[in-house]
């Protein structure tokens, strides 16, 4: 591996150009003005694919944004890895809140600052330039690898379930590697072995057909935004508990290993409040922050909307309120039966004075894998020889229903080797990477190829 090694080291200054002009395309896929920049930046990580000694590169068209393919399986009887990522970014705004322009990739006090750094391009383009340091440094890779890289990943990876159902043969792997998540903390590298999962809806209430004066007709109808604030007041208890019926009964718990686990982490609690501006913490009772955030449920208004709120005042009665939820899910909870546990709750609770719609928006399964899984194994000695330290295993609170879909469709195991912060602004302004962590995640990919071949 020395000349890998090697070979990294010295083009250090390269791979930096060419990831800001990877990141200089605003591949913004929520945006349809946007949608010729989406192809342009397909086409570049095309380019790099074919540019680094993959074949059988192409773009694979969908009803939306192109998926990127490409593989190298020159090395028959060797395990075969697939590498997931996404070249689509999320939108700027508020693009006043940026220090430096956001698609001008600027580094200050050894981070790269930009939209798409850590999320997800920085992260796809360790990948690529690990396998290039392989080719260039000894002609082949150690191990089978397939790349696919999605462009539609931050508006919900519509078309990328049919796309894998479709192409399976293609596909076949015996491990997915993907780098879409952060360190626990700066100087920490890690493994995620568990994602939350998800259910999202919206409730709808109807009053009366038009706003009403509240003059002349308060006390005749209900208020459909008061009635919305008692039915999510019943969606969990002051201990922070869920209410609804049937919601905890699928939830696997902590161990006891896990929660010792936990608490070796280096995590401050109070340090933690302070950088969120809170006054107070506050979750399910019998749980440390970490805990509440990586291994229970939860229940989220996410947006509310009724009646006036311009500037000065108005006196109605809103005909109509509106409520966006989420509900965070930890294995083995089902998105279909929680998310109609919810409906079935919400429609007990809501009373008749008022029209009531329930809508399925999206959601995705929980994901979780064990500790021994020789990949994880694998990633965990990678990092050891990459970053120079041992890594600590840890959970993420957030969702890639992709991970559960790799696990059903292909039958393969995920790793989820990440280089990000948790305070890398990842869909706020002033994205960043830190440039430590991506040089080191280079060689830990790199020598992650050579140790889940051997």
């Amino acid at each position: 591996m020395n000349n890998v090694i090697d070979f990294v080291n010295t083009n250090r200054d390269r791979f930096l150009d060419e990831l800001k002009a990877y990141l200089a395309i605003p591949s913004v896929s929520s945006l349809p003005e946007h949608r010729d920049d989406m192809r342009r930046c397909a086409e570049w990580t095309f380019a790099q694919m074919r540019g680094i000694g993959l074949q059988n590169v192409h773009l694979a068209e969908t009803p939306g944004h192109p998926i990127v393919y490409g593989e190298w399986l020159g090395a028959p009887g060797a395990p075969t890895i697939l590498v997931y990522g996404h070249y689509d970014v999320q939108p700027v705004d508020p693009i006043e809140q940026w220090t430096t322009q956001p698609f001008e990739a600027t580094v200050r006090d050894g981070d790269l600052y930009a939209r798409g750094a850590a999320d997800d391009k920085g992260q796809v383009f360790m990948h690529l330039k690990a396998i290039e340091a392989h080719m260039k440094a000894n002609g082949r890779l150690p191990a089978n690898i397939k790349v696919m890289i999605e462009g539609e990943e931050e508006v919900g990876s519509e078309n990328l379930d049919d796309f894998i159902r479709n192409e399976k043969a293609r596909l076949s792997c015996d491990v997915v590697v993907i780098s879409d998540t952060p360190m626990f903390a700066r100087g920490v590298p890690s493994i995620c072995y568990g994602l939350r999962g998800l259910v999202y809806a919206q409730i709808d209430l109807r009053g009366t057909k038009t706003d009403l004066h509240s003059g002349s007709f308060g006390g005749a109808v209900a208020n459909p935004a008061i009635v919305l604030a008692q039915v999510l007041a019943q969606m969990k208890d002051r201990s922070g508990r869920i209410r609804i019926p049937g919601f905890y009964d699928d939830v696997r718990a902590l161990t006891d290993q896990e929660r010792e686990e936990f608490k070796r982490l280096p995590f401050d609690e109070k340090h933690y409040r302070k950088d969120l501006g809170a006054p107070k913490l506050f979750g399910e009772t019998g749980y440390s922050t970490l805990e509440r955030t990586w291994a229970r449920p939860t229940f989220d208004v996410n947006g509310l909307l009724s009646g006036f709120t311009g500037e000065g005042s108005k006196t109605v009665i809103p005909a109509t309120a509106m409520a966006k939820v989420s509900m965070r899910l930890v294995p083995n909870q089902d998105p279909d039966k929680i998310a109609a546990l919810f409906e079935a709750y919400v429609r007990k609770v809501t009373p008749k004075t008022v029209e009531l719609t329930v809508t399925r928006m999206h959601g995705g399964k929980p994901w979780m894998t064990d500790l021994d899984n020789r990949f994880i194994q694998a990633t965990g000695r990678a990092i050891e020889q990459g970053f120079g330290k041992r890594a600590v295993f840890m959970r993420e609170g957030g969702s890639i229903p992709i991970v559960s879909t790799f696990q059903q469709e292909l039958g393969a195991p995920s790793v989820l080797f990440g280089i990000g912060l948790p305070d890398e602004n990842s869909h706020a302004p002033n994205e960043f990477l830190n440039l430590d962590n991506f040089y080191g995640g280079v060689l830990t990919s790199a020598f992650l190829y050579k140790e889940i071949a051997g």
